[in-house]
C-alpha cells in the first residue's frame, strides 16, 4: 500500500516536471515570434557612459586648485549629475592637461577659453562653465605709464602663464606694441617677478589673481591697472573622442538646468 502511495506521486511530480517544461517552450516561441515580428521597427539604443577622465589645471584657484577642488569641479559635476555620468578628475599642470586631451589620453580638459586656436582643437558646447576676466596688474611702488592696453610702452615686459589663453587680440597687441613676453608656470611665479621687478606686469584672470595674492599677503603691493579681456571658460572635449558631441550637449543640457534651478549661482560663489 505504502509502495503504491509512494509510486502515485512520484509520477505526479514527473507530471508536474513536464508540464511546467511545455509552458516554458511555449512561452519561449510567442516570445521569439513577437521579436522577429517586431524586427522592422527601429531599436534605440542608449549609448551610456557612466563615467569620464577629465584634466583639471592644478594652479588655477578658486576655479581650480591642486587639491583637485574649486569652482570649475563643482559645477562640471554637477552639470553631468542628470546624465548619471561620474567624472573623475586628473589634476595636472595646464599644458599637460591640454596636450592629453588633444591626444585622447583623457576625455576633456578643464578651463579652456573657446577662441579661434582651441576651436581648431577641442570640440566645444554651446554654454561655458563661467566668464572670467583678466587685467593687467603692477606693483604699485612702480606703476605702468598707461592707461590701457593699446597704450603701453614698446618695450614693456609682461608676464604671462605657459599655454594660457588671452583672447585672439593678444597677439597682435604684442605685435603692434613690441612687447616682450616672459612665460612662467605658475601664479606664484608670476608674483614674485613682478614683485622683484624683472617683469613691468602681470597679465592675471582677476579671480584667480585675488585668491593667489591674498595667500600670499602681497595683495596691498600689487593691484590691477586695466583689463585686457574677458573669455568664456569651457570645459574642451577632445577631439579622439568619439562621444565628444554627446558630451558636450549633455553638458550644456546640465548647465541649463543648473541655471533654471538656481543651483549654477550657488556653485559659483567663490565662498561656497
Amino acid at each position: 500500500m505504502h509502495h503504491e502511495i509512494r509510486s502515485i506521486g512520484k509520477r505526479r511530480q514527473q507530471l508536474n516536471i513536464l508540464i511546467s517544461f511545455l509552458l516554458g517552450a511555449i512561452l519561449l516561441l510567442l516570445s521569439t515570434s513577437y521579436s522577429i515580428a517586431q524586427d522592422d521597427k527601429p531599436i534605440q539604443v542608449a549609448q551610456h557612459l557612466s563615467s569620464i577622465t577629465l584634466a583639471a589645471e592644478d594652479s588655477w584657484p578658486p576655479f581650480a586648485d591642486q587639491l583637485g577642488q574649486g569652482i570649475s569641479h563643482r559645477i562640471i559635476k554637477a552639470a553631468f549629475l542628470p546624465s548619471g555620468i561620474e567624472v573623475k578628475s586628473l589634476v595636472l599642470p595646464y599644458t599637460r592637461a591640454l596636450m592629453m586631451a588633444e591626444k585622447g589620453s583623457v576625455d576633456g580638459v578643464f578651463n579652456v577659453t573657446r577662441e579661434a586656436s582651441t576651436e581648431q582643437r577641442f570640440i566645444f558646447g554651446k554654454i561655458p562653465l563661467f566668464v572670467a576676466t583678466a587685467s593687467f596688474y603692477q606693483k604699485n611702488q612702480k606703476p605702468l605709464n598707461a592707461t590701457n592696453k593699446w597704450a603701453l610702452p614698446k618695450g614693456t615686459v609682461i608676464g604671462v602663464i605657459k599655454s594660457y589663453e588671452y583672447g585672439d587680440e593678444f597677439s597682435q597687441l604684442v605685435q603692434q606694441q613690441q612687447l616682450n613676453i616672459v612665460t612662467v608656470a605658475t601664479q606664484h611665479q608670476l608674483i614674485n617677478l613682478l614683485l622683484i621687478g624683472r617683469i613691468d606686469t602681470a597679465l592675471m584672470f582677476d579671480l584667480v589673481a585675488k585668491e593667489n595674492l591674498q595667500k600670499m599677503g602681497v595683495d596691498h603691493d600689487i593691484t590691477p591697472v586695466f583689463t585686457n579681456h574677458s573669455s568664456d571658460i569651457y570645459l574642451a572635449f577632445s577631439k579622439q573622442n568619439p562621444q565628444a558631441q554627446n558630451l558636450a550637449k549633455q553638458l550644456d543640457e546640465g548647465l541649463s538646468l543648473l541655471k533654471t534651478t538656481g543651483q549654477y549661482d550657488t556653485l559659483l560663489s567663490a565662498a561656497h
